[in-house]
């Protein structure tokens, strides 16, 4: 079979049992109040299920069951290995609120045995600021780093609806484009898996109703595990995308791109609650999508919002390679669109939001930039048109479900 067939057979059955496994998954959260119960931090106003993770991984499994017929390659079994413990772990937690020590060794034990299994870990610069190949400790240790920081990057930025999924489906997308220029076939099959998988997840969580599921700590746990995981790939010196370094392409800057809205927001969240005293994993309401969320953007407007904003930064990464920037040149433009589209856009917003003329009680009102902004916000809110209200149905309906068991049937 071909690998443009094996390519859309493995997405086709992801996207396939993942939205045939949907409304069980539901239906059994229900039953069982596994759900995400409302409070002052979070943005729902009624409990929803948290199983989504059960039904991407389902999906992710399958194909990959059938991806493993067609390339028998041990990166997939330990790929999917990492991905299961990691759903486990969360939805434990999702469960029972596991203590962050907890997890952060579960991470560093997942991330530590992938490279003990696999031998593939961000051991080499590729020449970026003079340095290229890492001694197998430093190399070890730095990816220990930033893999649990990818993975908690991932985990951190599920707070509205569509948001994680959506990204994840961007970056998996970016990953299957570089791993298919250096010819890497069972990677790109692996990244159209997860979006084939996400596919029926995103639909519900977004325009369901009585069907929306969030993905809960159990999926953003397994995704950033997968992250990982590509990450590992595309930097590492011992797969095909080594082959890059000779284009001139900054393979370290191409990874921060991908993944520079979840990690530099991390990090600024991580860094203004260290210097107001309290613990860095303490749950607030600073994310970057809680200020779209403050001017007025729907869900969904939010989601878009920023997801487009990653978008562009890996656009203006790839324009800069195109160019013929530096490897150094590369990594330093991303490096500043990164803290541009965070750290500066939310302090400069939020002064906004904090300023401009005072109401009869005193409070400021915001700036005409806030204000522009606000119209923005509510100009995605599109709940009442008939797209919506026909994707809405169709969710809620089961209808979509419903036709592959009948096509099923048929065969």
């Amino acid at each position: 079979m071909s690998y443009s067939l094996i390519t859309f057979l493995v997405f086709f059955v992801a996207m396939t049992v993942s939205t045939l496994v949907y409304p069980a998954v539901l239906r059994y959260a229900k039953q069982h109040n596994i759900v995400d119960n409302p409070n002052a931090r979070k943005l729902q106003r009624v409990p929803v299920p948290v199983l989504g993770g059960v039904v991407v991984y389902t999906g992710i499994l399958a194909g990959s069951l059938v991806l493993f017929l067609f390339m028998k390659e041990l990166l997939l079994l330990w790929g999917l290995l990492g991905m299961t413990v990691m759903l486990i772990i969360g939805i434990v937690d999702d469960k029972k609120n596991l203590s962050t020590s907890l997890r952060f060794i579960v991470e560093i034990l997942m991330v530590g045995g992938f490279i003990a299994m696999t031998g593939v870990y961000l051991d080499d610069f590729h020449g970026l600021w003079g340095i290229d190949r890492l001694t197998p400790w430093v190399g070890i240790g730095l990816s220990i780093f930033a893999g649990v920081g990818v993975i908690n990057a991932v985990n951190l930025i599920d707070g509205v609806d569509g948001y994680s999924s959506g990204y994840i489906m961007l970056a998996c997308s970016c990953f299957a484009l570089t791993f298919h220029s250096v010819w890497s076939p069972t990677m790109v099959c692996m990244a159209v898996i997860v979006v084939g998988s996400l596919l029926p997840f995103f639909m519900h969580n977004v325009f369901g109703l009585r069907s929306k599921m969030f993905i809960g700590d159990g999926g953003t746990l397994m995704l950033g595990m997968l992250m990982v995981m590509f990450l590992f790939f595309a930097i590492s010196s011992k797969t095909n995308c080594n082959q890059l370094e000779d284009r001139n392409m900054g393979l370290a800057a191409l990874c921060i791109a991908v993944f520079s809205i979840p990690v530099f927001d991390t990090l600024r969240v991580m860094l203004m609650r260290i210097l107001r005293g309290k613990s860095p994993f303490r749950p607030d309401k600073t994310h970057l999508h809680h200020l779209y969320i403050d001017m007025g953007f729907s869900h969904l407007g939010a989601a878009l919002s920023i997801l487009i904003v990653n978008f562009t930064i890996v656009c203006l990464w790839l324009t800069s390679w195109l160019l013929g920037a530096s490897v150094n040149l590369q990594t330093h433009i991303v490096l500043a669109l990164g803290v541009l589209a965070t750290f500066v856009f939310y302090k400069v917003m939020k002064a906004q939001q904090n300023s401009g003329p005072l109401d009869e009680d005193g409070y400021p009102q915001g700036t005409e930039l806030w204000h522009r902004f606000c119209h923005l916000g509510e100009m995605s809110h599109r709940e009442k048109a008939r797209v919506w209200r026909l994707l809405r149905w169709l969710m809620d309906s089961r209808f979509i479900s419903h036709f592959f068991v009948s096509l099923f049937h048929r065969k």
